[in-house]
Formats: structure tokens, C-alpha cells, sequence
């Protein structure tokens, strides 16, 4: 069974990390994520723009966000790497070997590598690499563009320091859980940043039926939006119950959510889910075996 570790959540951002401060962080790659990132970093003052490199494919994206945030911007990914104590590969999954090949031999010994890729093991990136790095592979789901993120990692290294390091860089953006490289790790990369996905899918049935029975799309969309987020924020704050003691108290027995409830049991809409939990899994291990 892998191990699971959860980061304390809910940090004072006020409090900066001196140790944090002092380290420079670059990324390959610009694209929405890091941008989440980076800015989730200027906002908490974990990190000052001075202190934040980026190179990007598309150098257009990258000059605006950059201007707007002030961060640095060498003029090859090469020269970025040679500056900072940790690089973050952000570029898409299909590009990061080729990307590497360029530039491998500019890492340095001791230097921290954090991947974004989706479906490429550590080795693989080690491999790559070539060098003796701290390499992690980092997965935020979206929500961490408003500080409500699911923030997975996993190590290549049993490093109690790295670890923690980590966690500090990473918390102002959500909650931050160290698992195992494998299926927790899989798992957390589906149920987490997957399923938000899978949420807002459900979210757009519950829209499209107020929408049958009468709602215009605004309001349905509204409606849907705030049932979503008030059942989030009441299992957030009841931390005394558990979700089925929840479930428990909205529930009568013949009832009206009685009704529906058992309704959706009979359709066995859990199988489904799980159903479609496990495919996106493999899907997830076949981009694994393609590295």
C-alpha cells in the first residue's frame, strides 16, 4: 500500500519561509498552470518576482504575463537553468524528453527538478536528466488558481527535507498531499485533477434539467453553481460528521431525496463513476508506458 502523507493546510501566507526566499525557481514552459503557480507565489509573498524565472516555446504568451508580474525571463531555457536551485518542467507531457535532450547537460548536482507532466515517471525524467537532481512529479488540479487546490507529489528520494520543502512552496495553492509514485498517485491524478472535470460534467446535467422544467440558462447555472458550493462548504465546516452523517440529515425516510437517492442506487450510478474512474486510470498508464 502506498504512503500517504498530508501537508498541514490553512498556513498564515503572511509568514514567509526565509529559506524559501532565498531560493530561485525557474519554469520550462509558461502555459496556464504556471502561470496558477506563480501567481498563487506573488500572492502569498512566498516567493518575490525577482526570484521566478520562465522561458516559453511561444514567446508572446510569456512577455505579457511576465511584464504584468515582473518575473525574469532569460533567453534560453538553457542559461534559466544554470541560474536557479529548482527547475519545473511545464511543458506539454509529449514534449518534455525532446525538450530535455537540449539542454541536459546545464543541470547541476543538487539541483531540485519538479515535473508537471501527466503520465511520465520519474525515471523516465532521471534518465533524461542525466545528472544527480531531487526530481518530483507535481500534480495541481485547477481550483489552485483560487487557493482551493488539490496539490499531489511524489519523490525520488526518501528526503524528509525535500519533502517539506516542497510542501511549503506549494500550500499557499490548496491542500498538499505526499503519496508513492504508482496507483495513489494515479489515483489522486484522477479523482483530483480529473475530477474537477468530472464534476463540472455532472454540474451541466443539473444545469441542462432546471433548464427543462423551466429556468432560463442564467439562473440554472446559478442554481447549479450554488447547490455544488454549499454542499462543498457545509462538508468543509461540519468537521464533527462525516459525509454519510451528512447525507443522513438532508435525507428522510420516503422522502423526497429518499426517493431520488435510491433511484440513483437502483441505476447503480456508483459503478459508473468507478466505472469511469478506472478508464481514466489506464488511460493514465498507457501515457506512462509511451515515455
Amino acid at each position: 500500500m502506498d504512503t500517504i502523507r498530508i501537508s498541514p493546510f490553512g498556513r498564515e501566507e503572511s509568514v514567509v519561509n526565509h529559506l524559501l526566499a532565498s531560493k530561485k525557481v525557474g519554469f520550462i514552459g509558461c502555459g496556464n498552470m504556471a502561470q496558477t503557480i506563480i501567481k498563487g507565489w506573488l500572492d502569498s509573498q512566498i516567493l518575490s518576482a525577482s526570484h521566478i524565472f520562465a522561458t516559453n516555446r511561444s514567446p508572446g504568451k510569456l512577455q505579457k504575463f511576465a511584464e504584468e508580474k515582473k518575473i525574469q525571463t532569460p533567453s534560453s531555457s538553457e542559461q534559466m537553468i544554470e541560474q536557479v536551485d529548482v527547475v519545473v518542467l511545464a511543458m506539454k507531457p509529449q514534449d518534455l524528453l525532446s525538450a530535455i535532450e537540449d539542454f541536459q547537460h546545464a543541470f547541476s548536482e543538487n539541483q531540485i527538478v519538479i515535473s508537471l507532466a501527466a503520465g511520465t515517471p520519474m525515471s523516465v525524467i532521471t534518465k533524461a536528466i542525466n545528472a544527480k537532481v531531487r526530481v518530483a512529479r507535481l500534480m495541481p488540479n485547477t481550483p489552485s488558481s483560487i487557493k482551493e487546490g488539490v496539490i499531489g507529489y511524489c519523490t525520488n528520494t526518501r528526503d524528509e527535507e525535500l519533502g517539506s520543502f516542497i510542501e511549503d512552496l506549494f500550500s499557499p495553492l490548496g491542500l498538499v498531499i505526499e503519496t508513492e509514485e504508482g496507483e495513489a498517485f494515479e489515483a489522486l491524478t484522477v479523482s483530483a485533477a480529473s475530477g474537477v472535470g468530472f464534476v463540472f460534467e455532472l454540474m451541466i446535467y443539473w444545469r441542462e434539467w432546471l433548464e427543462e422544467h423551466g429556468f432560463d440558462g442564467e439562473t440554472a447555472s446559478l442554481m447549479t453553481i450554488k447547490t455544488f458550493l454549499g454542499a462543498s462548504k457545509l462538508a468543509d465546516q461540519s468537521n464533527k460528521l462525516n459525509l454519510e452523517e451528512l447525507l443522513a440529515k438532508v435525507t428522510s425516510k420516503q422522502g423526497v431525496t429518499a426517493a431520488g437517492l435510491n433511484s440513483m442506487r437502483e441505476l447503480e450510478l456508483e459503478r459508473g463513476l468507478r466505472y469511469s474512474f478506472e478508464k481514466a486510470v489506464l488511460r493514465d498508464r498507457e501515457l506512462s508506458k509511451s515515455r
